[in-house]
């Protein structure tokens, strides 16, 4: 039994760019056939050319993870073009800098809808197909360190992420018995345009006065001695894919350079 993704089919929703896309640029690059989906479908089609033009194999489609409809159709079209499904990565997220106090029920919902209810989605839909086709499957979900600890500046996004650990351990209890294995990531502070848009919301929220200072403030105490970048991402998530896993279920795994130690 490897860590081998050779020939595997395999969806990451919200690849087209960022951490989405190392996470796939790294299972093609190990010879999985990937599919990139991303909410705009213009992104998922230029990452899944870009893959196809370093020798992997991928297709890109645009897919709203909050949408079941979507969803499925997202599922039905991988099957379509790869025959069956072998791993889902609920990866699709946003993220939100507000003050406590300020949250309001449609930040909430919004934060909430994407990272907390596109993953159940993703994760039901997901299974249904494993079940269907049979012989297991793999699930991974992205979480995050604010799914460890609660971030004030960034509450619901934090509650968000809690969920999405939650989630995975719950599906992991209820789809064992079908061999579906259901884990998650939990990355640290990773040098992405979402990170950048937390930087900016800090800055405007008062909480920093200069460019990159919270990115910078967070990444100061990793222990290996810099901040993440999203490709420190695809070896954990080749291996989530494999074989190697098959034994490994309800698990959140910190991939944070030793920021976070639990």
């Amino acid at each position: 039994m490897g860590n081998s993704v050779e020939n595997r089919s395999i969806i990451v929703t919200g690849s087209g760019r960022g951490i989405g896309r190392s996470i796939a640029e790294g299972l093609a690059g190990a010879g999985a056939r990937v599919v990139i989906a991303d909410i705009d479908p213009a992104t998922a089609e230029a990452t899944a050319a870009a893959i196809r033009g370093a020798g992997g194999n991928a297709i890109g489609i645009g897919a709203d993870v909050t949408d079941r409809a979507s969803v499925k159709a997202l599922i039905a079209a991988t099957v379509a073009e790869y025959g069956r499904l072998d791993a889902m990565f609920n990866n699709a997220g946003i993220a939100q800098v507000k003050q406590f106090n300020d949250i309001t029920e449609d930040d909430w919902h919004r934060v909430m809808d994407i990272n907390a209810m596109g993953v159940l989605i993703g994760i039901q839909e997901a299974s249904k197909q494993f079940i269907a086709q049979g012989g297991g499957g793999k699930i991974v979900n992205t979480a995050s360190i604010a799914g460890k600890q609660g971030y004030e500046p960034l509450a619901h996004y934090s509650a968000s992420k809690f969920a999405v650990v939650a989630l995975t351990q719950a599906a992991a209890r209820a789809f064992g018995k079908h061999g579906i294995c259901v884990n998650a990531i939990c990355p640290g502070v990773v040098a992405t345009d979402m990170w950048k848009l937390i930087d900016k919301g800090f800055k405007d929220e008062g909480l920093t006065s200069h460019d990159n200072e919270a990115f910078e403030g967070f990444s100061a105490d990793i222990l290996l001695g810099r901040p993440s970048r999203p490709d420190d991402l695809a070896g954990v998530s080749i291996f989530l894919a494999s074989e190697g896993s098959d034994y490994m279920t309800g698990q959140s795994l910190v991939v944070d350079g030793g920021m976070v130690l639990i």
